[in-house]
């Protein structure tokens, strides 16, 4: 009969062994780290993109649904980074009135966004739609609301851009010529 060496069976790795597959682990993290927080920080521009193209679309949606004016506007009336909301205008004046039906608000973005937009009416920070599906300026139902908002999160921009119509798309200036931040929409 063969005697059997509990020893050899149950032996673990030696500290030796384990130090050095944690230094790779370490290095290989470390090269890692960069290449993951750009990723992190790309998919977060995205993010506040995408929301907000969805709030444009959901405005318009809610105006044709409703056939009536609803507006999204900044938060604060001024900044897109504040947040926005979504309401039925009852009486144009682009403010949530207490007795105007609220549909969606978005809270605001992070200190590290960057957002700008240039628009028909720039007075302040809205998109208003009519019963039709069309964008509007706060002064005349005729005279379309078109432009782009700018977001940008580490030197990084993307932008949704309004087109006479009231359509919304988004863009990346990197990659599309057709992306520039002017207010003719496209």
């Amino acid at each position: 009969m063969r005697k059997i060496n509990f020893y050899r069976l149950h032996r673990g790795f030696s500290l030796v062994e384990l130090l050095i597959a944690f230094a790779i682990a370490a290095i290989l993290m470390a090269l890692a780290a960069p290449s993951f927080n750009s990723f992190i920080d790309s998919q977060r521009l995205q993010t506040a993109t995408l929301e907000f193209y969805a709030g444009v679309n959901l405005a318009r949606a809610e105006a044709i649904k409703r056939g009536a004016q609803v507006t999204m506007v900044a938060t604060d009336g001024s900044n897109w980074k504040s947040g926005w909301t979504i309401f039925v205008d009852d009486n144009g004046n682009l403010k949530a009135d207490s007795n105007e039906k609220i549909i969606f608000t978005h809270d605001a973005l992070s200190s590290k966004f960057n957002v700008t937009s240039v628009f028909t009416d720039s007075s302040s920070a809205y998109v208003s739609y009519t019963g039709n599906g069309r964008s509007r300026t706060k002064t005349s139902v005729q005279q379309p609301q078109a432009g782009t908002v700018s977001f940008t999160y580490n030197s990084v921009t993307r932008r949704v851009k309004l087109n006479f119509l009231g359509r919304a798309r988004t863009c990346n200036p990197d990659k599309d010529a057709t992306c520039d931040a002017s207010a003719t929409g496209g």
